[in-house]
């Protein structure tokens, strides 16, 4: 991955949680099941209306569908919830984005369970990306990263590792 995709670039942190506005309405108002399509509709709008370039709808795309198939496979895996899942107190998150963030994964449990595998491969964050709110761990040391709003994930700020992955409960 080129140092220019994970350069931090409070846009895409912008766009990532208007993106996942869109997707919340189009998986709960305009009927859509599956969360692939309805983050594809979201990208191709973002640059026709010239929000982003087709190189960040991409990029912030993926991000999207990397943390709702995470919190989908977890609660599908677990039967666990949500607040589970992002493991700090759900009265510190803004009610908009929880509310977003639940109902595209709760639209994608089912159509999870079939990638579970394919997710779990692909879970893995890393420094510069961009992720929604949770608590990731530095897959080297163990050290916890809270994220109480969309952000770019930093290096580790105790071994400055830049491999991360969910926080196990």
């Amino acid at each position: 991955m080129t140092q220019e995709k994970h350069a931090p670039n409070e846009k895409h942190v912008h766009a990532y949680d208007r993106m996942m506005g869109q997707v919340k309405a189009l998986m709960a108002h305009a009927g859509y099941k599956d969360i692939r399509h309805a983050v594809e509709t979201v990208k191709e709008k973002a640059v026709e209306i010239g929000e982003l370039t087709r190189e960040e709808a991409e990029l912030i795309g993926d991000y999207l569908v990397r943390d709702v198939e995470d919190a989908g496979t977890y609660l599908a895996d677990t039967g666990g919830e949500l607040k589970d899942w992002l493991r700090f107190d759900l009265q510190l998150i803004e009610e908009r984005l929880l509310e977003a963030f639940a109902a595209a994964a709760d639209q994608t449990k089912l159509e999870l369970l079939l990638l579970a595998e394919r997710a779990r491969q692909a879970s893995l964050y890393h420094t510069g990306e961009i992720t929604g709110i949770g608590t990731l761990q530095c897959v080297n040391c163990a050290k916890q990263l809270h994220f109480h709003a969309t952000s770019h994930i930093p290096p580790c700020p105790k071994c400055h590792g830049s491999v991360f992955e969910r926080a196990a409960k």
